[in-house]
C-alpha cells in the first residue's frame, strides 16, 4: 500500500492507496481511504506519528510508512514528515522536489518556485485528460495551472482563496460577521448575508471563468479540471469547469511515485 500526504498551508490531506494503477485510471480508484487534518507547522515528528498511525488503525489498516509520498507547501512540516518516516522506515519517501522525476517538463522561469502541489495537479490533470488543461485547485490561494498538449507545464496564475478572502473581509469591516458559505437563493442579495454569499460565490465563480477564458484566448480550446476544498461548490454554476476531481493531488502523488521506483 502507498501512503501519499499533500502538505496545504492551511490543510493537510493523507490518502492511502492499494497502489494498482491498472486497476482503473480515475483518481480515486485504488484509495482505499483519506483523511483531512489542519496543517500545523510547530508539529513535531513523534506527534506526526501518533495522529498518521491513529487515523490508519481506526480505519482498519497498518501503520507503515514503508512507500510514501509527499508534496508539501509547508517546509518545517516536510522535515517533521521526513524525520517521522526516517524514525519508522528504511526506505526514503518520494517528494515532489527538483531531482524527482516527474515525467513533466516546466516551463517557468525558474522551475523550482513551482509549488509542489502544483506539479502534482498537473502530472494528473495530464494523466487522466491529456491537454491542453487547465487545473483550477480552491485552497487558501486559487491556482490556475496550465498544461500543454505536448504535457508541459506551461504555468498559470494564482489568486487568493474564498476562505481568506473573506477572513480579511470580516476582519477589516466590523459590521460584518462570519458567514455559512452556500449558494444564496439570489445573486441580488436581500440581506448581508446574502450579498456576502452572492459576491463570495458568484464572484470567485466569475473570476474562475473569466481566467478561463483568458487562457483559453491564448490555448485555444482546453479542459478545465477543478479540484481543493471547494470546488464543489464553485464547479455546478461555474460555465467553464468541465470536471471536478477531488483527489487530483493525490493521484498525482501515486504517479509521481512509481514513476521513480521504474527508474530504480
Amino acid at each position: 500500500m502507498l501512503l501519499v500526504i499533500d502538505v496545504g498551508n492551511t490543510q493537510t490531506v493523507i490518502g492511502l492507496y492499494e497502489n494498482d494503477l491498472e486497476a482503473g485510471n480515475g483518481a480515486g480508484d485504488g484509495l482505499l481511504d483519506h483523511w483531512r487534518i489542519a496543517t500545523d507547522a510547530d508539529r513535531t515528528a513523534d506527534e506526526h506519528a501518533v495522529i498518521v498511525r491513529d487515523l490508519l488503525e481506526s480505519a482498519g489498516f497498518t501503520f507503515n510508512v514503508d512507500q510514501v509520498a509527499l508534496c508539501a507547501g509547508v517546509p518545517k512540516v516536510l522535515a517533521s514528515l521526513r524525520q517521522m518516516i526516517s524514525r519508522h522506515s528504511d526506505k526514503e519517501p518520494v517528494v515532489i522536489e527538483p531531482g524527482v522525476r516527474t515525467g513533466m517538463p516546466i516551463l517557468y522561469d525558474n522551475p523550482k518556485e513551482v509549488g509542489a502541489d502544483r506539479i502534482a495537479n498537473a502530472v494528473a490533470a495530464y494523466d487522466l485528460y491529456g491537454g491542453p488543461t487547465v487545473v483550477v485547485d480552491f485552497g487558501t490561494g486559487n491556482n490556475f495551472d496550465v498544461i500543454s498538449e505536448n504535457g508541459e507545464f506551461l504555468g498559470g496564475a494564482i489568486a487568493p482563496g474564498i476562505e481568506i478572502s473573506l477572513e480579511a473581509l470580516f476582519g477589516r469591516a466590523a459590521a460584518l460577521g462570519a458567514i455559512e458559505l452556500v449558494e444564496p437563493r439570489n445573486v441580488i442579495g436581500k440581506s448581508t448575508v446574502e450579498s456576502l454569499q452572492s459576491g463570495a460565490v458568484y464572484g470567485f465563480t466569475a473570476q474562475i471563468d473569466g481566467m478561463v477564458d483568458r487562457f483559453r484566448s491564448e490555448l485555444g480550446s482546453c479542459t478545465v479540471v477543478a479540484t481543493g476544498g471547494l470546488a464543489h461548490l464553485i464547479a455546478p454554476i461555474s460555465e467553464t469547469i468541465e470536471y471536478v476531481e477531488p483527489f487530483l493531488t493525490l493521484h498525482g502523488l501515486r504517479l509521481v511515485y512509481n514513476r521513480n521506483q521504474e527508474t530504480n
